[in-house]
This record gives structure tokens, sequence and C-alpha cells, in this order.
């Protein structure tokens, strides 16, 4: 007899999934059972956590999801925060349940990891939430879960599987996987109508977001037809090149690009939701928009959020660019570059310098690396700071669910992905103390990542915001324990940098290994300023 958790690896391995992250546990044995029949890697983290976050390091850098298994409750919940941070940023992960026998379900009898309704929990976190009733609904729901990926704005989608279901015979359930449909094309009439706005405006703006990095050629084609400037989002970053004259660099939330939106006749976002923590990161309720906003959003609930549109447009952002750039004029009038400029040197004089050369330092080290930020004082900087070398280059939990801890086990996920390129995280003394176990999950699997802590000995965003309120900081001054010597005992390289000179060598040293290489910054060295 073949059962169903058997029958699901090998759904899994049929839908392309490569990673699956998960602790075993003793209802999910049998999820495990038909592993060794497929290509799947399976990485064990050290808390569920963990496995969340590396699925999404993996997806970011990808485009594609990776799997997590869990048991209900304890190791269902653990996984939560970063299925919420996944769902914020709209990164496709697939998370599989495993539950108490659906005839003990809702008892409250003190099963083990009993959760009365498993489902609803995850719904909450997840785009998509189900239980399997029988073996029969599998290969159906496995459908819809990668049509979700596909074809929709993605998300974790989440799946659990009660005991009994996961043992029950499959043999008659197919492996075959099902025909998918591609993400929806924009409707004509609207696509005519947003070329004639353009077609007429005088001062065009391109607002991109992390929906359209799939759509990187099309965008920057797009610019240089209508000669508009472009910002991007944090998980835009790269979708244009940094030296390109309609490149406005900063972040969407600083005052010069804020005023290039309101004077703009027209604003057209793309794969944007316009959200707080790209738009208005400092909280200020003041960010600024055209009236001439076109949206172009896969998700049709986006055109009721935020900023009203003039014009919103349901579909691709690959597909709608193209639908759009044959109604085009160009028009040498508009100056795009010119406007840029000025935009781009205003935008400069807001930029802290001493972060400016520790980005610097990253580049010339590892020009081509993927940089992996937490909830960390140079991450925030990195947002208006930043670029990174292509799309899907950059990622940083400091926008959407704003976790901690999720750099490092993310850029273990990122470098799974992209096994080739350099991988840095970059994570505070106090983020990094919420996932620091996860180094052993690293030198196990041998994932070399080049991991920067950045130590000023207190959570130093938080202490600033106490301040900014007309407080000193309360709990903000964290006990700081040896990291140089933690990351040695878990295996890893580990060493502390007190210059820009000493990082670049050691970033380069950190390619050559197949252990984390752990490198301490002390932040003093680096900008000279104290928490306090």
């Amino acid at each position: 007899m073949t059962a169903t958790g058997e029958k699901l690896a090998h759904l899994l391995d049929a839908y392309g999934i490569e990673i699956i992250s998960g602790i075993p546990g003793t209802h999910t044995i049998e999820l495990y059972r038909g592993l060794p029949q497929t290509r799947i890697r399976h990485i064990t983290p050290r808390h569920e956590q963990g496995a969340g976050f590396l699925a999404d390091g993996y997806a970011r850098v990808t485009g594609k999801p990776a799997a997590c298994i869990t048991v209900s409750g304890p190791g269902a919940l653990n996984i939560a925060t970063a299925m919420g941070q996944a769902l914020a940023d709209s990164v496709p992960m697939l998370v599989i349940s495993a539950d108490n026998k659906t005839y003990h379900k809702g008892l409250g009898e003190g099963r083990l990891h009993e959760t009365s309704n498993l489902q609803a929990v995850m719904a909450e976190c997840s785009r998509w939430s189900h239980t399997l009733a029988r073996p029969d609904e599998l290969p159906g729901v496995m459908a819809r879960a990668f049509a979700i990926f596909r074809s929709e704005r993605p998300g974790p989608v989440h799946l659990t599987i009660p005991l009994d279901v996961i043992t029950a015979d499959a043999d008659h359930v197919s492996t075959e996987p099902w025909s998918l449909p591609l993400p929806p094309a924009p409707h004509p009439e609207l696509v005519d109508q947003a070329a004639q706005m353009i077609n007429k405006s005088d001062t065009p703006v391109i607002a991109l977001g992390g929906g359209a990095a799939n759509a990187a050629s099309l965008a920057v084609t797009l610019a240089e037809t209508i000669d508009a400037p472009v910002t991007t989002t944090h998980n835009a970053k790269g979708i244009v090149p940094s030296e390109h004259p309609l490149y406005t660099g900063g972040s969407p939330t600083q005052e010069p690009i804020q005023q290039l939106y309101a004077e703009a006749d027209l604003v057209l976002a793309i794969g944007t939701e316009l959200g707080e923590t790209d738009y208005d990161f400092f909280f200020k309720e003041s960010t600024r928009m055209s009236e001439g906003l076109i949206r172009i959003d896969i998700d049709p609930r986006q055109f009721s959020r935020n900023k009203k549109p003039a014009l919103s447009i349901l579909g691709d952002a690959g597909l709608s660019i193209q639908a759009l750039l044959p109604l085009l004029e160009s028009d040498t009038k508009r100056q795009g570059a010119k406007r840029t400029a000025a935009i781009r040197e205003s935008v400069s004089k807001e930029f802290h310098p001493d972060y400016q050369a520790f980005f610097d330092t990253l580049k010339e080290a590892l020009p081509d690396l993927i940089l992996i930020g937490d909830s960390t004082q140079p991450a925030y900087f990195a947002a208006p700071q930043y670029d990174g070398s292509s799309p899907r280059s950059f990622a940083a939990a400091g926008t959407g669910y704003g976790t901690l801890g999720f750099a490092l086990p993310a850029s273990f996920g990122a470098k799974l992905g992209q096994p080739d390129r350099p991988v840095v995280a970059l994570i505070g003394d106090g983020g990094l103390q919420f996932t620091i176990n996860e180094l052993s999950t690293a030198v196990e699997a041998k994932i070399a990542v080049a991991i920067i802590v950045w130590n000023n000995q207190c959570y130093g965003q938080i202490a600033l915001n106490f301040r900014d309120a007309g407080m000193e900081p309360i709990a903000c001054d964290i006990h700081t324990p040896d990291f140089i010597g933690i990351a040695k005992a878990y295996g890893c390289h580990a060493e502390r940098v007190d210059n820009h000179s000493e990082l670049r060598q050691a970033l380069r040293q950190a390619q050559d290994r197949d252990v984390p290489s752990v490198i301490e910054v002390q932040q003093d060295s680096f900008i000279g300023t104290h928490c306090g």
C-alpha cells in the first residue's frame, strides 16, 4: 500500500519543489517516507521559524516556492511568524502540517500537539489554508496551491493533514501534476485607456514594486519609451540598473520622491501595494501621490487600498507592459533624464556618508552579491542608499511584517537557491539572538554564507524611537554575548573586523569556505556613534 504521505512527496517532486525544510516529529514520520525516492533535498533547521525564513529566502531569489513540514500545535505556530513575513511581502511557500486524527479533533482530550482548528489559525498568515479530508483530494489541492504560486499574488499556502489521512491508502491517487494557469493578462480596453493617458502626460513617473521583479527588461524599455523617472521599493531594487539615467535611486518615503509623485501629472504604479513601510517609513501619514494614478496589479484587492487610482488594470506586470508598449508614443519633451538627475541629487543629499561607505565596501568586495537584511540599523539605511545588482538580489525584513531574526536563515535559503552567487546576511546583535541557533543548520548543510553581525549592543532603532518620543530608552540596552566564541562553537569561521579593508578581505575569503563565516562589525568602528 502507498499512503497519502508518500504520494505527497512524489507530487511535490512533480511540481518542481527542490527544497523541503522541517524538523521531523512523531506526527510527521509518514510524510517523510517518500522523500528518499525524490530529487528533493531536505534541510533540518533548529526551529520551525528558521524553516520558514529559509523557504522565504529561497523563494525571494528564485521566484519559486520551497516547502516546509511541521507538526501541529507548536511546530505550526512556530512557523507562523515566518509565514506572516512572506505573506506581507508576497513570497510563495508551501507549509504542510500534520494534525491529530480526524475523529480526535475538537474534543479537547489533551492529545499531543492538539489544536482545535489548525486550519483557521494558519489562515491568518497564508493566502489559502486547507485541511485534507481524504486522499482523493490531494491532486486537486496541490494543483490549487501551485496555481496560486504561479498565477495569483503569491504568498504562503498552508495544508493541514490529519494523521489518519496521512496513513490512508492512496494507491489510486495520481501523482501527475495538473495543468496550471498562467498569470492573467490585462483587459485590452483598459490598456488602451492607460496608453491614451500616458501619451497625453507631460511629467509621467513609474513606481515599481516587487510584483514587477520578473519584468525587468520590459520595465526598462517602458521607462525609456515614455522617458519617465523610475522609483523602486525594497523588493523592486535591481529591476532598473542603478546607473540608468532614469533611475531615481533613494526610497519612495523620501521627501524629494514624495514631491516627485505629487507634482507628476501621471504615476504608473506597477506591482506595488503603495504600503506604509515603503512609502511612509517614518509614519507621517502624509504619503502623496498624483491624482493621475494608474495601478497595474495581479491582485484586484489592491485597487481599493492605500491610494485611489484613476485607472485600475488587473494583470501580470510583464504581460501588462507588453500590451502597453506598442500603443505608447515617445516624447522627447518630457526631459526624463534631467528630471531624474535633479531628484537623484536631492535624495543623495539625505544619504548618511558612513553607511554609504559601508555599502560601497560590500559591492567592491562582492560585486554580484545577494544581500539579505534584517530589521537592523544598516538595513534601514539600505532602503534609500543600497541598490541590488539585479532583480531579486536584495531583501530585508524592515518592510512588511518587520520580523527580527529573518536574515540569518533567509540567507541560507538564498544560497540554496543561488549557489553560484555570493550571499551576505546583514543582521544586528539583537536580531541575531532570535535565530542564532540556525548557524548549526548551515554548518551541517555546508551552506557558505557571509554573516555580518552589526553590533551596537542594543536595539538601536527602538532607542531612537524612544528619544523621538521624548523618553529615555527602556529595555534597549541588551546583554551582548561573545558572538565570535558562539559561532566557532557551532563550527563556523568567525572573526571581528575594525575597518573597511578588513571587511573587504573577510567577505572575499568567506567565499572559499564551505561553512558560514561570521564577521562581527562594531558599529562604533564604522559609524562612530553610541546607542546611549
